[in-house]
């Protein structure tokens, strides 16, 4: 008998969400933060959620994070997360870290649960402060609820320049059990995370305590939410937060756990599926570009190569004109701080081969340009240092994207 791989176990729900794992509800709210769109949501759970979360590298990190950071510090337990959008409440000094905390304080006071029982994340303009007026009763208009209108409500209320919301949902067997996770999430500019303006919130009813829910998310960040780029700048706000509230009742997962690999595969598919999607709807972009890198000595080596092909300039604006320009993928695989022999690189759009062994080859230009119009393509390289492979995703660079930056405040 043939016996299942995690991948196969591990099923997409259609049309999932947040609110696809029992136990969770969610809401938005228009506070005035932006001119009409809801900008206040907030994820929730009576049952109290083991918690994970990885941040912003950035050096400068916004004051949400400090609090978050705090809270799960206290207890690895969440209640839930509440949320705002149109401003980042970064760089704000005291005042904005003040603030960050009576976010905290008056989502909990709503809920009724212990302060440090809720997380705090914010997206939006860097250096203004929080109307708390608006904050204040943008919370209070909050009404979390199962339904999936609920859960639309919350995807709108943290998106910023984002043209479409972000979700998704799976299920596995675990114990016997149907275990499930949905995911949302927001970003389009600022988008280059190290763990954009990016935020991404999964919610599972799996069984897990804190420390292995945080070495789990540990393990496909890298894989998934750090293999993205849009336009090079690592957000201050950067957030991934896990909440699991065990309501599907399966024995506690660890790495010992026989049915571990299948909960790591279906949170690395919820998280590559947001990564993809935050991609995909990248500032003015029109493409989602796809990067595989084969044969390097490390994985790391790969996923460094892909990430820095996908995030050049020259390899987008190309991908943007349906330019098959090879000579700016190798050139920028010279670039990326990857030791490779060039005279054994093959680049390819797809399956058409536009440089092998090193040497260029005769390939249809007008072939290559109906591929590379289409709204996702993919990137092929393969090289002779070793045996591993990694993957990166970016988008396309378009007039849009500088008319979107160059008006972001107005």
């Amino acid at each position: 008998m043939k016996t299942l791989q995690p991948v196969e176990v591990v099923k997409q729900v259609n049309e999932g969400n947040i609110l696809t794992p029992k136990g969770f509800k969610a809401d938005g709210a228009h506070a005035g933060l932006r001119y009409e769109k809801k900008d206040v949501g907030v994820i929730y759970t009576e049952t109290p959620a083991s918690s994970a979360a990885v941040y912003t590298k950035n050096i400068v990190q916004a004051a949400p994070i400090a609090v978050t950071k705090d809270s799960i510090s206290q207890e690895g337990k969440l209640h839930g997360i509440i949320v705002n959008s149109a401003c980042a409440n970064a760089c704000t000094g005291e005042q904005g870290l003040k603030d960050a905390y009576e976010m905290r304080k008056l989502a909990a006071e709503k809920f009724g649960v212990s302060e440090h029982l809720f997380a705090v994340a914010s997206t939006g303009v860097i250096g203004e402060l929080l109307d708390m007026e608006k904050i204040a009763n943008g919370i209070q208009a909050l009404n979390p609820t199962t339904e999936s209108v609920s859960a639309e409500s919350f995807e709108t209320a943290i998106l910023t320049t984002d043209l479409v919301s972000k979700h998704c949902g799976y299920e596995a067997i675990i114990d016997g059990k149907k275990v499930s996770m949905g995911g949302a999430a927001k970003g389009s500019g600022m988008i280059h995370p190290n763990m954009a303006t990016m935020l991404g919130f999964i919610t599972t009813d799996a069984v897990i305590e804190s420390a292995d829910l945080h070495a789990a998310l540990r393990e496909i960040t890298n894989d998934t939410f750090n293999q993205i780029t849009v336009d090079g700048d690592c957000s201050t706000n950067d957030m991934v937060l896990v909440l699991a509230n065990g309501e599907a009742g399966n024995e506690p997962l660890s790495s010992t756990h026989p049915e571990w690999p299948v909960f790591i595969e279906m949170l690395k598919q919820t998280a590559e599926t947001l990564a993809k999607k935050i991609a995909k709807d990248g500032e003015g972009a029109t493409k989602l570009i796809e990067v595989n890198v084969h044969g390097m000595k490390t994985k790391p080596e790969a996923q460094m190569m892909g990430k820095t092909i996908v995030g050049s300039n020259l390899v987008k604006t190309a991908a943007y004109g349906a330019d098959a320009n090879w000579g700016r993928i190798i050139a920028a695989m010279g670039r990326s701080g990857v030791t490779f022999n060039p005279s054994e690189a093959t680049i390819a759009f797809g399956d058409i081969v536009v440089l092998k062994d090193g040497e260029p080859v005769a390939f249809s230009e007008e072939e290559a340009k109906v591929y590379l119009e289409q709204d996702s393509f993919t990137i092929n390289v393969y090289l002779k240092e070793g045996t591993a492979s990694g993957t990166a995703w970016g988008c396309d660079l378009t007039y849009e994207y500088v008319k979107i930056n160059g008006s972001y405040r107005s």
